[in-house]
């Protein structure tokens, strides 16, 4: 995993970006992000399970979804899909419903999906963060999920999929 923050002058400065590579091909992992059935199966970091995910998906559609852990409970998240590029690209806004890291704000998520040598790389960008603290909690989250969307993509790669 090649994981980068950075930090700009200014309030909201902080970035994420977060890029891994895949052993499957990108139209697979981008079903991971854009059907229900494979996303409910991988969205949360190590020790979370996604109770709940409820996906409009479509430009100007919400997405919802809770992942529940023993020792922190249920957190919910949503956004808006502001961008769809099949295959390609998806544009999200992320909160944390309980307003945690950055009450009122909203970050915008960008994940592209590119064939790299038979294997998918998948690019992510999250921002702004307002506070480092927040961006480095959500690097730390983000490298957690991926590990989990790895996984289920072995699981799939396994059930022949």
């Amino acid at each position: 995993m090649n994981a980068r923050a950075e930090e700009r002058a200014g309030e909201g400065a902080y970035e994420l970006a977060i890029t891994r590579s895949f052993d499957a091909p990108p139209a697979l992992v981008y079903r991971l992000w854009s059907q229900r059935e494979h996303m409910i199966r991988w969205w949360g970091p190590k020790d979370f399970t996604c109770t709940a995910l409820e996906m409009d998906f479509r430009v100007g559609g919400r997405w919802r979804a809770c992942i529940r852990s023993a020792q922190r409970g249920a957190s919910w998240m949503g956004g808006v899909y502001r961008e769809i590029e099949p295959e390609r690209r998806l544009v999200f806004t992320f909160a944390w419903e309980d307003g945690r890291d950055q009450p009122g704000v909203e970050t915008l998520v960008t994940v592209t999906f590119e064939a790299a040598a038979g294997r998918t790389l998948q690019s992510f960008h999250q921002a702004p963060f307002v506070r480092r603290e927040g961006r480095d909690d959500h690097l730390k989250g983000w490298g957690s999920v991926f590990e989990s969307e790895n996984d289920y993509l072995r699981g799939l790669a396994g059930a022949g999929s």
